[in-house]
């Protein structure tokens, strides 16, 4: 009998409408596009406007975008991964408001919450349940209102973050192709310089904590950028020697929208061309768990059956990972 591997059959995006440029932030904090442009590589992010408006309102149309696509129905989704940082409350889970949202009745599912490298923990998850047999259509889905925990008078923090979705269906396949390997890496010590410090129970909600603006992300940026630059190389390197790929054999690397310097890192780590790494952070800055299947949904049209793709996150905790797969269609 053949290995049964995870492989995505369909992905769907959405990014919100209103456009946040680096001209705009230079109104509203101490800081211009060149410094910006220079450390980052963003020129500008989307935001999701209006009251009342949740991460769920971009997974939905994200997720109803894949289904078209595949051609099935809601209800024939069996289990739902929602990777966010920014669930649209603290319980139920928003992968459970997505099922009420999109009519997938006969599915169950669970946040999960790795920051930044929640699409790959998701994904790395996910194959789990398919190579068990027990289930032949997970969604995935990386999703984050970014703009709801940004301070925006804080610059090392609000020149990055962008608000977006992205969702990927993943089904049996025994023809080669799929999630062929993964690896994922934590280290719980990085909580100090990358976190959101109140809203759980360590520091509940009081006056205190949001007088002190603690219901926002934190940055320590510089030690952040050392982690991350290195981690999320490594971690590609990694999967690929250990697999035995070349960076000839890649046919794209899909790396975490983070920072482009920490972006060029992995890239020149990997050995892997400009030309054959996704890059839209310019576009849309860091969507968190957004950033990869957004990346994915971007270049979909570019993918070819059986294309070996390398992807890596580096988030707060700190996490990090990276997937060998190959692409299914």
């Amino acid at each position: 009998m053949s290995k049964i591997h995870a492989a995505i059959t369909a992905v769907g995006g959405y990014v919100p409408d209103y456009v946040l440029t680096n001209q705009e932030l230079e109104t509203m904090v101490d800081t211009n596009d060149e410094w910006i442009t220079t450390r980052t590589g963003i020129k500008e992010r989307r935001i999701l406007k209006g009251e009342g408006s949740a991460t769920s309102d971009m997974a939905v149309p994200a997720v109803k975008e894949l289904l078209e696509k595949r051609k099935i129905g809601a209800d024939e989704i069996e289990l739902i991964i929602f990777c966010t940082s920014t669930p649209d409350m603290p319980f139920p889970a928003t992968a459970n408001i997505l099922a009420d949202r999109i009519g997938a009745k006969n599915a169950w599912g669970y946040d999960l919450n790795a920051a930044c490298s929640g699409f790959i923990f998701g994904l790395a998850t996910a194959a789990g349940f398919i190579e068990s047999g027990k289930y032949t259509k997970v969604l995935v889905v990386g999703a984050d209102k970014m703009s709801s925990i940004i301070n925006y008078e804080d610059r090392a923090t609000c020149i990055i973050f962008g608000d977006g979705a992205g969702a990927a269906l993943l089904e049996p396949d025994t023809e080669g192709n799929g999630i062929i390997d993964s690896v994922c890496k934590t280290d719980g010590s990085g909580r100090a310089y990358l976190n959101q410090k109140a809203g759980g129970s360590l520091h509940p909600a009081t006056h205190e904590t949001v007088d002190n603006k603690e219901h926002y992300a934190f940055q320590e940026g510089r030690t952040v950028f050392k982690f991350a630059v290195t981690n999320m190389a490594e971690v590609a390197a990694e999967v690929m020697e250990r697999n035995d790929i070349a960076a000839d054999d890649v046919a794209w690397l899909v790396p975490h929208q983070a920072n482009k310097r920490i972006i060029d890192a992995t890239a020149i780590r990997t050995g892997i061309p400009t030309e054959r790494v996704m890059i839209n952070i310019q576009k849309y800055g860091n969507t968190t768990n957004g950033t990869i299947p957004l990346c994915l949904w971007e270049w979909e049209d570019k993918l070819k059956k059986g294309d070996t793709l390398i992807l890596a996150a580096f988030g707060g905790g700190f996490t990090w990972g990276s997937i060998y797969l190959k692409w299914a269609y």
